[in-house]
């Protein structure tokens, strides 16, 4: 006897009706077994799919051990081989492909050299890697592609790439009444006028004198200064003559001369001679021409002092401060850059000079200058900078990377002591490279003060002094 839910089951478990005569119920009852089939081996292959997990999981585990120092030896060694080999497959295709490469454009970092190329010594030089590529070395003039400039352009252009010329103020000097002189020799065509073609004859002049020596900030200064006076000569109206124009440029360049340098340091000399005392030892570093008539009008004055000059290589600049010191009669002492923590046991003072005061109230000197105010502040001895206002600049610079001048590497490395160099051959190792960098930055948390022609200052004081130091009308300089 059959029940309600057995009889429902076989209803539904059995064909429909209207159905095929070739659907049978062995046909059904296959199909829904293979289904079952298939359902069996799928949660079969789920179950191996959490045991192949759980086998990853424990890899894993065992792979995060730490490997041993020979396992990591051989996985060492066999990357080592793999890169070989990848090596030597890359050279091997390169040869293959070699006359195709021809075709291809030279690359900008290994351009293609002409025939019959010989590399030199300093092509190998130039190559070599530096954290300074940017510093370009000094060059010597080539007067005979140069033929069109003035003669005393090029043989300035001599003195300063054979540093006969040193010194802010000395370079400075020489290059105004140089170009006072071509402003003199200058004839402009006849189409033009003077004051507007002295500016365009001027400008290669220019670039071909600071090709061979970088251009300080002092000079660069005194060019801005020379320019925005011609500028007003052009702005002049009515407009003056040629000669007029002429003798007003040199005018001006004489009177910038005796005012703002050698004025100006007379002034100076009378500010710091307040601060020398008898019975001080001050100490300098290497030569400053204000700093050398300091010295001399003290002196002068009859105050007893000594002088210990620090100096250092390679151009060794003290040598010509202490042999004039000394046949001035005055008491000094001479020594090297490593011994100025021995040297400032008995210094008192630190004069030092300048070759620009930055707007941050840094000073950009002499390469040195800087680890002599640190090593002067270090034991509490009062660090004076002497400088005049044409040196300050609108400029601000926190270390000696940003901007540099290069020296000639070989003065370093040849010395007169010496007939066979240590580093005769340094050009010939890839891995050797020398610089000699001309200056350095001083912070202004190493300076006292700086004594210049308007006054005794702070060096937090420059960003007033630089914004207004061409607009100075000179009559502070003439009032005392």
């Amino acid at each position: 006897m059959t029940t309600p839910n057995s009889s429902a089951s076989s209803a539904i478990n059995s064909p429909l009706i209207g159905q095929p005569m070739n659907s049978s119920y062995e046909t059904q009852w296959l199909g829904s077994v293979s289904n079952a089939s298939e359902d069996r081996l799928r949660r079969r292959s789920s179950q191996g799919g959490s045991n192949s997990e759980t086998v990853r999981g424990r890899s894993q585990s065992l792979a995060k051990r730490p490997a041993t120092k020979a396992e990591r030896r051989a996985l060492q060694e066999k990357q080592r081989l793999e890169k070989q080999k990848r090596v030597s497959a890359t050279a091997a295709s390169s040869t293959i492909n070699a006359p195709n490469a021809l075709d291809k454009k030279p690359s900008i970092n290994n351009p293609l050299k002409p025939k019959g190329f010989v590399a030199t010594k300093s092509d190998h030089y130039q190559q070599k890697k530096s954290i300074l590529n940017y510093l370009e070395l000094p060059k010597k003039p080539d007067t005979d592609k140069n033929k069109d400039l003035h003669p005393a352009v090029l043989s300035l252009a001599l003195l300063f790439s054979q540093y006969k010329i040193v010194g802010s103020n000395a370079r400075c000097v020489a290059v105004l009444e140089t170009f006072s002189q071509v402003i003199k020799d200058h004839c402009p065509p006849a189409n033009a006028t003077f004051v507007r073609h002295i500016q365009k004859h001027l400008d290669p002049h220019i670039a071909f004198l600071f090709k061979f020596r970088y251009m300080s900030l002092s000079i660069r200064e005194c060019i801005r200064w020379l320019k925005k006076v011609m500028a007003d000569l052009v702005a002049m109206h009515p407009p003056i003559s040629d000669q007029d124009a002429q003798q007003m440029l040199q005018d001006r360049i004489a009177r910038f001369i005796r005012e703002r340098i050698t004025m100006a340091d007379e002034i100076i000399t009378q500010y710091a001679l307040t601060k020398i005392e008898d019975g001080d030892v001050v100490l300098t570093f290497a030569k400053s021409s204000v700093i050398e008539r300091i010295f001399l009008e003290a002196k002068k004055a009859g105050k007893d002092f000594q002088v210990i000059i620090i100096d250092s290589r390679p151009l060794l600049e003290g040598k010509n401060l202490c042999s004039k010191l000394v046949i001035n009669g005055i008491k000094c002492k001479y020594t090297l850059i490593s011994g100025i923590y021995v040297a400032l046991k008995t210094v008192t003072k630190v004069f030092m000079g300048s070759h620009a005061i930055l707007n941050n109230g840094s000073s950009y000197a002499r390469i040195g200058s800087a680890a002599i105010a640190m090593a002067a502040s270090d034991k509490q001895i009062p660090v004076i900078l002497c400088c005049e206002t044409y040196k300050f600049v609108n400029r601000t610079q926190v270390d000696s990377l940003v901007m540099n001048e290069k020296g000639d590497p070989n003065s370093l490395v040849y010395t007169s002591n010496t007939t066979t160099p240590v580093l005769a051959n340094w050009k010939q190792q890839t891995n050797l490279s020398i610089l000699n960098l001309m200056y350095d930055v001083t912070p202004s948390k190493y300076i006292s003060l700086v004594i210049t022609e308007i006054g005794i200052i702070p060096c937090t004081s420059a960003p007033v002094v630089s914004s207004s130091v061409f607009g100075f009308n000179f009559l502070c300089i003439k009032s005392l």
